[in-house]
């Protein structure tokens, strides 16, 4: 059976609005709907699924099929305006079974022994993230995951690092015995794991290899990661070496060769790193088969071509890596933020970033597997957000679009994982990249989700198993609407519409080779008036929080909208919002 359409309630319709719809009804032109398709019958729904992306590897080997569970109801309605957008979507061309592990996020040291704090373990378990990673960025290249404090330290590990501007600073005190209120001990980030149905990814201290003072440094920080790999006992397959070795803000970039004993450069470059990867690889592996354990290690390449002006280190980076280590890592891993480094990014800006540059990210490093003559392997997004700054972006529900097109992309360009930055941060003056209020931000309850936590969890709630193939047809002549559309293993079939522009528009959905069923439900996610364009709050079906930034609480028993599947389907898709619809199968 085929099906038409998609629906959601605006609050208000402009005149301009109006005018233009009822110009696309008047006037016939590619892509503008005039009235709904027939209902036809359609070929028989038997989807095939594509065969495993090299990309995405391993990481597909945690997928299980979801099943739909529809959430409590209430009345929706149908927009009596012509569509002006149609959307086709094939439930027999599978275009990727979805990684469980694309929807995960960064944990810190910062946060405080957070398994204290049920509201915000029960967010993050409704979150579902599916992987945290640890420790905790660039932190990873100063822990000691067996330390408790200073002076329990490694001998030949100094009390001070170089930094970016090669002037030393100190080393910090990260250690993962530290049971304080102000960090996060290792037992409690697995407790962590634990308490939301998460699995781990760890970055290992790969700096330590290069300050340390021992007569062989590489050995014995090979040797510390080979010692955690056996006390986790198995708990994590995922393992990373170092955390954005190729920039000058990371410990072990410079090190002081007047204290070095293995003749070490003053400055790493991708060729030293990788010949240390393999090192700490064959350390790590023997000490998994020691306790019986599978486990996968990854390598840092750059995510994009180096600029003129970058330094030696950055040009040569992918090269020497992939020259050294390309056999001995089983995937590579990458980091990018998105928008410009400290800029006031515009929301064209923003939102554009979620479609552009995971696509633009993976034909490069593709590109750069290739030339170094290795065969594709799995591809890790170990750290991603926006960067933009001086309008509260990061706490905006312009993020959480942000967010909500970043999910799609990383399924369409095949990556295998994809961890957030980050739970928990610090306001910052609303340049935070955290999920949740860690308590400093005004007006709003410690551990508050911000709306960039509504976009994922509804992404996930309604996007199933399986992406598949869709056309989206446009009348309005822009790029406002893009889509997503997925099936559930129980049968259920739906799809994302995300709204990037100003202007309302009404999306008509035909389902092809779908045995439709009674209803279809669905969210429609908008934001609040406060701090034009960047609002702090997040609307749920017109439902927006009780504080002044934020959303819903109740969000898990918010009712969604639903109408009868009667042969045609159609929304409304307000200005800068998301929709995330699935229809019942027969």
């Amino acid at each position: 059976m085929r099906i038409k359409t998609i629906n959601i309630k605006p609050a208000a319709l402009t005149l301009s609005t109006v005018l233009v719809l009822a110009a696309c009804t008047k006037h016939s032109s590619p892509g503008t709907i005039e009235k709904p398709y027939p209902v036809e019958t359609d070929s028989v729904y038997k989807p095939a699924d594509p065969s495993v992306p090299p990309t995405v590897g391993f990481f597909l080997d945690g997928w299980q099929s979801r099943t739909f569970t529809a959430p409590d109801t209430m009345t929706g309605s149908v927009p009596s305006y012509a569509a002006t957008d149609s959307l086709t979507i094939n439930v027999n061309q599978v275009v990727a079974k979805v990684p469980p592990y694309l929807y995960g996020n960064n944990s810190n040291l910062w946060m405080g022994q957070i398994v204290t704090e049920p509201s915000l373990m029960q967010y993050i378990k409704d979150l579902s993230p599916r992987i945290i990673r640890a420790p905790a960025g660039s932190n990873s290249d100063v822990y000691f995951w067996n330390g408790v404090d200073t002076a329990h330290r490694p001998w030949d590990a100094p009390d001070s690092v170089l930094n970016a501007s090669g002037k030393p600073v100190y080393i910090g005190d990260w250690y993962g015995g530290n049971w304080g209120g102000w960090t996060l001990a290792l037992d409690n980030y697995y407790t962590m794991l634990s308490q939301t149905g998460s699995t781990g990814i760890i970055t290992i201290n790969y700096g330590y290899a290069r300050y340390g003072r021992s007569a062989n440094p590489v050995a014995a920080a090979a040797h510390l990661a080979a010692d955690w790999v056996r006390y986790d006992n198995g708990r994590t397959k995922f393992w990373e070496i170092g955390n954005e070795t190729y920039g000058s803000w990371e410990a072990g970039y410079y090190i002081d060769t007047t204290k070095n004993q293995d003749g070490q450069p003053y400055k790493v470059t991708g060729a030293l790193y990788g010949s240390h990867v393999k090192i700490f690889a064959d350390s790590m592996r023997a000490a998994a088969s020691q306790v019986g354990a599978t486990i996968y290690i990854g390598a840092t390449l750059y995510q994009q071509a180096p600029g003129a002006g970058d330094d030696a280190t950055l040009q040569g980076w992918n090269t020497g890596v992939l020259a050294n280590a390309g056999a001995a890592a089983d995937y590579f891993i990458v980091h990018n933020y998105f928008t410009a480094y400290n800029t006031n990014s515009g929301v064209v800006d923003v939102l554009s970033s979620g479609l552009t540059v995971p696509g633009a990210m993976m034909s490069y490093v593709r590109q750069q597997v290739s030339a170094a003559g290795l065969s594709q392997k799995p591809i890790a997004l170990t750290e991603w957000n926006i960067q933009a700054s001086g309008s509260k972006q990061n706490v905006s529900y312009i993020a959480g679009m942000q967010a909500a097109l970043t999910l799609g992309s990383l399924i369409k360009n095949q990556y295998g994982e994809a961890s957030r930055w980050d739970l928990a941060n610090g306001y910052s003056s609303g340049n935070d990249m955290g999920m949740f209020n860690s308590g400093d931000e005004p007006g709003a309850p410690k551990w508050n989700p911000r709306p960039a936590f509504y976009y994922m969890y509804y992404f996930q709630k309604f996007f199933g198993d399986r992406m598949v193939a869709d056309t989206l047809r446009r009348a309005l002549l822009n790029n406002d609407i893009n889509c997503y559309s997925s099936t559930f293993s129980s049968g259920q079939a739906g799809t994302v519409i995300i709204n990037s522009g100003a202007l309302n528009h009404v999306v008509a959905v035909d389902f092809q080779h779908f045995p439709a069923g009674s209803h279809y439900y669905w969210y429609t996610l908008t934001g609040g008036t406060d701090n034009a364009p960047y609002s702090g709050q997040v609307l749920v079906n017109g439902t927006g929080p009780s504080t002044a930034t934020g959303g819903p609480l109740n969000y898990a028993t918010l009712k969604a909208y639903s109408m009868p599947l009667r042969g045609s389907i159609k929304v409304w898709v307000p200005p800068y919002s998301v929709v995330y619809l699935v229809a019942d199968k027969k």
